[in-house]
Formats: structure tokens, C-alpha cells, sequence
């Protein structure tokens, strides 16, 4: 091709628009005019949404940032026992709609022959195991390390039944309630770690 082509009229080369820099947001803390270059959290009920801060002014908010803020211990309590599951429902351990409902539950008669009306047992293994020797027991089941740690709090073994569980909480509760220690900060942190440490066993079937 030529280069003195009428093709070549035809070509045009864009061109290229220079752009301002954009300049960094100003910092939004009162009278402050350094840029804002650090994001720093609204609040509870406003997640995603952030305040525009420089260095030295995020740090300040974030000393006195408190997510718990004009929440009262009791709505502190419910946020972290569903904060334990994530925020969803959850189900009893060991229900399901149709055993709970089903039309023998609480009916069938005494005995094993009794015992079994109840039973789904869609495959036969309940048949196929009778006759085969004594029962094995269930091995105990392994503690996680936050239930192990809810246990120490409650200054209990591991061993503890379910009314120990109960008993302990109640005492604790009473114990270091804020009302009847005068609002002693380190009483309140116990308060609520007594009442975090119940609802996980509870939500994990122990009480």
C-alpha cells in the first residue's frame, strides 16, 4: 500500500484529553483540612457506610469507637449468643419435623417392640443388628475449645450435668450482676462472660 493511499484519509488518530488529577477527600472531623486517606466505621445499623478521616483523626475516633454503644447488657447478651451461630436460626439439637410429629411419638408401647414402632428405619439396620451381642454406649463426645473454655468460666469440669450448669449460671449471675457490685467495670466484664459462656453450652445441647 502507498502511502499517498486515499485509504490513509480516512484514518484518524483520537485524541487524547488530559485529565485533572483527582485530589484526595478532606478529612471530615470538625476544622480539620488534611486529606482524607483512612476509613473509619459509622456504626451499628449503618455497615458498609464509613467516615473519611486523616491519620491523626482516625486514631482519635477509634479510641472512643464503641459498636455496643446505647445497647443494654441484656440486648449485649442476645447479640453475641446469635453472634455464636452467625446471626441465623437455629434448630433443638436432635428434633426434626417428622419424628417430632410423628403419630407414635409419646405412644408406643413399653419394651423393645415398643421402642421400635418409633423408629424410622427405612434400611432395616435396627433388624439386622438384633441378636448380635450387647449394645456398645455412645463414646462421649470431645469438647471444642470454646466449650471448654465456657466450662472453665463457669468454674466447672467437664463432667458437670446439665442442673450443674444451671446452678453455677445462676450463682454467678447473681453474683456479678451490676446492680449488686456498684457498677464495678471488672464485675460487668465477668457478668457478661458468665452469660456468654451459658448460651454456648446451651446452644450446644450440654444444658
Amino acid at each position: 500500500m502507498k502511502l499517498d493511499s486515499k485509504y490513509f484519509d480516512r484514518i484518524r488518530t483520537k485524541r487524547r484529553v488530559e485529565r485533572p488529577e483527582r485530589s484526595a477527600p478532606t478529612c471530615q472531623w470538625d476544622g480539620c483540612e488534611e486529606n482524607a486517606v483512612h476509613r473509619a466505621p459509622v456504626g451499628r445499623n449503618a455497615e458498609g457506610q464509613y467516615f473519611m478521616f486523616c491519620f491523626e483523626h482516625v486514631k482519635e475516633y477509634n479510641k472512643g469507637y464503641n459498636y455496643f454503644s446505647g445497647l443494654s447488657d441484656g440486648e449485649i447478651a442476645r447479640y453475641q449468643k446469635e453472634a455464636i451461630t452467625g446471626h441465623r436460626p437455629t434448630w433443638t439439637i436432635g428434633v426434626n419435623k417428622a419424628s417430632k410429629n410423628g403419630p407414635a411419638q409419646g405412644t408406643a408401647r413399653s419394651g423393645t417392640a415398643g421402642a421400635n414402632q418409633r423408629i424410622r428405619d427405612p434400611f432395616g439396620f435396627v433388624e439386622q443388628g438384633k441378636g448380635r451381642g450387647p449394645r456398645m454406649e455412645p463414646r462421649a463426645r470431645k469438647l471444642k475449645t470454646l466449650e471448654a473454655k465456657a466450662y472453665d468460666t463457669l468454674g466447672l469440669a467437664a463432667t458437670a450435668t446439665a442442673q450443674d450448669i444451671k446452678t453455677a449460671y445462676k450463682a454467678l449471675v447473681k453474683k456479678h450482676h451490676p446492680d449488686a457490685n456498684g457498677g464495678d467495670r471488672g464485675s460487668e466484664e465477668r457478668f457478661r462472660a458468665v452469660i456468654q459462656a451459658y448460651q454456648l453450652l446451651k446452644q450446644a445441647g450440654f444444658c
